[in-house]
């Protein structure tokens, strides 16, 4: 999450003072990775995931699970026991890597280097994401579990949720009424995040989600497990004072959003035209792979009436004033901001002939400054117009041993303030002295209780970002319509019940039509190294997914007919993965029509086949989302009194479950298929 920088980080009254000089370093330091890799292409298709871990201690005698506070010395040993095994072998390609995250409960793991197109690469993720966990659970005491779940159900109830135990009393940084200082990793950065967000923000952040009502939930419903009288710090009143909603479940501080686990999947891309290309192709798939992978219904000890965590991370990170949420005239600050720093993304950026002016239609204000500053050095206006819009914030966390930096070697300035801005997708210039190019990361997804799922979804992204390139497609929609999109990804069994704005023709103007999806080949390829791929495959077809798609021109006789509105329409999951009319074969049709122009085995195939089918079933019900399948455990346990609670028995046994159900132990039909089990 972000940089890890070592130094004396700088309280919030103190770093503000550095803020322009940050913004303008930063600019600086983009630019000088402008002048030196904007035309900079080539580079090979490289990927990888990010799956965040929560580690859980288990009570057996008290049937209790607790978020088990052991990060740094689990962490320390899953270092050494890397640094062992790639000494054993004498390389570190294959060995994956662990790194620390927000919350003491948490880490971090990626692959030990980046995958490549090729189809084996594909088909080794589930393998290397259960030896991830393997390698963390084999470190772990007997007690505790590596979870991949979205959300802790209990983080922030009364009593006892953490190993050991902390009292909230002494939440320093947070003021939290619910979380205790220990929850947050000790590493300077994260403390220092958490209180400058609340200084600069002038009171705590205040999340609210709707509380599922069932038949014996109090109403209205006032939360008994607040602690409304709590006077120790100045915010304490905040809640009573109207920061907590009626018939809502309140949560007051940074680690109930970013104590959440995600699943997120970074492209490297052949040129920086493939990149904004690849980005803006994202945007409007971002929602609908955030509903079909909800998986966090459960919060501070009750049943949510939304299935997704993207607003409790939204909020519990927002720092804008009053002034800058609309609450007050504009006097201390420079501008009204409709969006939290982790929100849906707010501009499309390519410059390719599809992306129309009218797509951009939300409010998405920029530092005129900074756009200028950027124009005149050569920079387009949508790239412009993106950074600018990125750079009206602050940065938060500031060394002050890294201050003064040399701009032509570094990019932590712009990188001080481009990953504070969270957003469901992100373009990532090349690091500085990196062999790396540019890059799109693939943000919005929850990440699912089993290496099978995760590996499902993160196998379908890479195949429809491929046939996104392949064929050309034109997903484009309104910004506003994605950002409604957004929200009703969230809500209660979206997937089934609720409709999507959608593109109806994704195909460019020409000959290309479904019938001929599988035969319809862009001109000829261009390799890695600028030549003409060499294709090595049975009948034309290729031996593996790759970049460097050329994009064909704008057709002399495109102009734009009628009205914007008249390019998309609502739509179920369903008609959107499946297909709807003669104009629209839908996501999954695209995904196998370009496997068509790939050569690779039968049992490649079958295990493709296995995630796809898997992606289908999410869609049209036949299995259950994490979020629908968890809240039907909990309305079914025995112990439920059907009044929203989830008490400690519930949880427990629901953890339990979750266990056998990743380990292979325990069959759950009704949410993965029934040839589903563990692959080592």
């Amino acid at each position: 999450m972000g940089l890890l920088s070592l130094g004396t980080p700088l309280a919030w009254d103190e770093a503000k003072q550095y803020a322009d000089h940050v913004r303008t370093h930063g600019i600086t330091q983009f630019l000088h990775i402008w002048d030196r890799l904007k035309d900079r292409c080539g580079d090979e298709l490289l990927w990888g995931d990010e799956i965040e871990y929560m580690v859980a201690a288990f009570d057996d005698h008290e049937k209790n699970v607790k978020l088990s506070l052991r990060q740094t010395e689990i962490l320390a040993k899953l270092q050494a026991i890397v640094e062992d095994i790639v000494s054993d072998r004498g390389e570190s390609d294959s060995v994956p890597t662990f790194h620390p995250e927000y919350g003491r409960f948490m880490l971090e793991s990626t692959p030990g280097s980046p995958y490549t197109g090729e189809i084996r690469d594909l088909l080794a993720v589930e393998g290397n994401m259960r030896y991830r966990r393997h390698l963390a659970r084999k470190y772990l005491k007997p007690n505790e579990v590596p979870f991949t779940m979205t959300s802790f159900p209990r983080m922030g109830v009364p009593g006892v949720f953490t190993e050991p135990y902390y009292d909230p009393i002494d939440a320093v940084s947070s003021h939290s009424l619910f979380l205790p200082e220990e929850i947050t990793n000790p590493h300077a950065r994260f403390p220092t995040l958490t209180a400058n967000i609340r200084r600069r923000r002038g009171s705590k952040v205040a999340i609210n989600l709707p509380l599922f009502i069932d038949k014996h939930t109090p109403r209205p419903f006032v939360d008994p497990t607040i602690p409304w009288q709590r006077n120790i710090y100045p915010e304490d009143p905040e809640a009573k004072n109207g920061a907590a909603l009626l018939d809502h479940i309140y949560m007051d501080a940074m680690g109930f959003g970013m104590g959440c686990s995600c699943l997120q999947i970074t492209f490297q891309a052949c040129n920086i035209a493939e990149a904004r290309r690849l980005y803006d192709a994202l945007i409007p798939v971002a929602p609908l792979m955030l509903a079909l992978t909800a998986a966090s219904p459960l919060w501070r000890g009750y049943i949510a009436d939304v299935d997704c965590r993207w607003d409790v991370v939204s909020a519990s990170v927002d720092d804008r004033t009053e002034e800058e949420r609309g609450l007050k005239p504009l006097k201390e600050n420079r501008y009204r901001i409709p969006k939290s720093r982790y929100a849906s993304v707010s501009l499309y950026i390519s410059e390719y002939w599809m992306n129309q002016p009218a797509y951009n239609d939300i409010d998405a204000p920029h530092d005129t400054a900074i756009f200028e500053r950027l124009r005149n050095h050569g920079v387009d206006e949508l790239l412009s117009r993106h950074i600018a819009h990125l750079f009206i914030r602050d940065p938060l966390v500031i060394f002050s041993e890294s201050i003064d930096q040399d701009d032509t070697t570094s990019n932590d300035h712009f990188e001080n303030i481009q990953s504070t801005n969270w957003q469901t997708l992100r373009f990532k210039p090349p690091p500085a002295n990196s062999s790396i190019g540019w890059r799109v990361e693939f943000r919005p997804m929850e990440v699912q209780m089993t290496d099978f799922e995760n590996a499902a979804f993160s196998v379908f992204v890479v195949l429809l970002s491929r046939a996104i390139l392949h064929f050309n497609l034109n997903l484009y929609i309104p910004i506003s319509k994605v950002d409604e999109n957004m929200a009703r990804a969230q809500r209660r069994d979206a997937v089934r019940s609720e409709k999507f704005y959608f593109r109806k023709d994704v195909f460019p103007p020409g000959p290309s039509q479904p019938s001929s999806l599988a035969s319809s080949c862009p001109s000829t390829p261009v390799s890695e190294h600028g030549g003409p791929i060499l294709v090595n495959g049975i009948n034309g077809k290729e031996k593996k997914l790759r970049n460097c798609y050329p994009l064909p021109p704008k057709p002399d006789d495109v102009s734009p007919s009628g009205s914007v509105e008249d390019e998309y329409e609502e739509m179920t999951m369903v008609e959107i993965m499946n297909g709807k009319g003669s104009a629209f074969p839908g996501l999954l049709n695209l995904v196998y029509a370009y496997l068509e122009t790939l050569d690779f085995d039968e049992k490649s195939a079958r295990r493709i086949e296995e995630y796809l089918d898997l992606i289908r079933r999410r869609t049209n019900g036949s299995l259950r989302t994490a979020a629908s399948w968890i809240r039907d455990f909990v309305r079914s346990h025995p112990a439920y009194k059907f009044d929203s609670v989830v008490s400690q028995e519930i949880n427990y046994d629901l953890m339990v479950a979750v266990d056998e159900i990743e380990r292979g132990l325990r069959k759950a039909p009704d949410f993965l298929p029934s040839n589903c089990s563990p692959r080592e």
